[in-house]
C-alpha cells in the first residue's frame, strides 16, 4: 500500500471513531427529550462522519491501484483528509453551538461552523476533481 493511501486510511479510521462517537450526544439528545433541531444536528454528524470516512477508507484502497505519479496520490489524499477533518470541525461544533453552518451571517460561532463547511465542501470538490482526472488517466 502506498504511503499516501496509509495516511488517508489512518486519518479515516479517526474520522470514523469521532462520528461513532457522535453517537453518544445523539442518543443523550433523544433520552432527554431535547428540541428536534439539536437532535436532528446530532443525528447528521452521526450519519454523515461515518460516510465521510467510509468514502476515505474506500478511497486509501483505491489509490494503489492507480497508475499515476505519487504527487497526484498525496493531492488526492491530502484534500479528502483536510475535508474529513473539516467536516468532523463543523458538524460536532455546529450542535455544541446551536449553528448549522449554511450561512456566514451571525456571531462568530456561526461563523466558524460555516467555515468548517465551506473548507469540507471545497476540499472534497478538489480532491473529487484530481480523482477523475486520475481516472481518465487509468482508462
Amino acid at each position: 500500500m502506498d504511503e499516501s493511501a496509509r495516511y488517508l486510511m489512518f486519518h479515516a479510521v479517526i474520522v470514523l471513531l469521532i462520528g461513532l462517537l457522535a453517537g453518544i450526544p445523539y442518543g443523550r439528545a433523544i433520552i432527554t427529550k431535547n428540541n428536534e433541531r439539536l437532535i436532528e444536528a446530532w443525528r447528521v454528524a452521526h450519519a454523515a462522519l461515518p460516510i465521510g470516512a467510509i468514502l476515505m477508507l474506500a478511497l486509501s484502497a483505491l489509490l494503489t491501484d492507480l497508475n499515476i505519479v505519487a504527487n497526484l496520490k498525496w493531492a488526492i489524499s491530502i484534500l479528502f483528509i483536510l475535508s474529513g477533518y473539516a467536516f468532523v470541525w463543523a458538524l460536532m461544533l455546529g450542535p455544541v453551538v446551536g449553528y448549522r453552518g449554511l450561512s456566514s451571517r451571525g456571531p462568530i460561532a456561526a461563523k466558524l461552523v460555516y467555515c468548517g463547511n465551506l473548507l469540507g465542501a471545497i476540499t472534497s470538490l478538489f480532491g473529487t476533481l484530481i480523482l477523475l482526472y486520475a481516472a481518465w488517466l487509468n482508462l
